[in-house]
């Protein structure tokens, strides 16, 4: 932490945070009553959502890994959410000690637990920027003051995206933050579908709805809109279980059936 967070707001534990509905599925400790209570009736509904948060998390482990062994060593995830460990910054700089890490959330809760989480990176540089998704510009001029945006960066949007509907500029906010980067940057991306498990998928979206949250699932075709221009990595767009198997590192085994999150990497020309 080197002070380009704001004060931090008030924290609003009346509402569920998907940040940190995402904490409780993962067994984590930084959630309210509020978050537990949505996860649960989530998991009512869906008894595979926790697995898929697993999974999800699991990707960006594999991901990290595929992109530092290329020689990526700047990392800009946003939507971070609580940085749960091993997080993206201890990955990247367990193999580049000198890898930079900036983490993005808008959830004041992640701001109040990310000097503690992020501490004894001195090796490299770890931030963390509060700022909302839905403003690209600002992230970039913030990130930009940390991060070298002439050289390549690995852009990371976990599980995020599918909180920004396309009428809402989601497609427009990815094109703003790739097409300020260098050429040789990488984007990985993860977000839920309903070509899986349409009827799980939609109750989960209408429990969602019921507390406030917008979540959206895309169908291939759609979650492939946000690479028009980059080259896929392999295996391409495939679930998030399914992407480069062989880069796991401690991960247990989730079980068969589907996930219902796509996820993919593309690299910048």
């Amino acid at each position: 932490m080197t002070g380009t967070e704001p004060a931090s707001p008030r924290i609003d534990t009346t509402k569920p945070h998907p940040a940190r509905v995402y904490d409780w599925y993962l067994g984590g400790k930084d959630n309210y009553p509020v978050d537990e209570e949505l996860g649960r009736r989530i998991a009512g509904l869906n008894g595979d959502a926790p697995r898929a948060a697993r999974a999800n998390r699991w990707f960006m482990h594999r991901a990290t890994r595929l992109l530092v062994g290329q020689g990526i060593s700047q990392f800009l995830d946003i939507g971070t959410g609580i940085p749960t460990e091993p997080n993206l910054h201890q990955i990247a700089q367990q193999v580049t000690p000198d890898a930079r890490v900036v983490y993005v959330d808008n959830d004041p809760i992640v701001l109040a637990h990310a000097g503690a989480l992020l501490r004894g990176t001195d090796d490299g540089v770890t931030e963390y920027v509060q700022a909302d998704a839905r403003d690209p510009r600002q992230i970039l001029d913030r990130a930009g003051a940390i991060l070298d945006l002439d050289r390549p960066v690995a852009l990371s949007l976990i599980a995020l995206m599918h909180f920004i509907a396309d009428e809402d500029g989601a497609h427009e906010v990815v094109d703003t933050l790739v097409g300020a980067l260098a050429p040789g940057s990488r984007l990985v991306l993860s977000a839920m579908t309903a070509d899986f498990e349409p009827e799980e998928v939609e109750q989960g979206i209408t429990a969602y709805k019921a507390s406030g949250v917008t979540l959206v699932a895309r169908d291939k075709d759609r979650f492939g809109r946000f690479f028009q221009g980059l080259d896929l990595v392999e295996p391409g767009i495939v679930s998030v279980r399914d992407w480069r198997p062989e880069l796991a590192d401690g991960e247990s085994d989730i079980g068969p059936g589907p996930v219902s999150l796509y996820g993919a990497v593309g690299v910048k020309p």
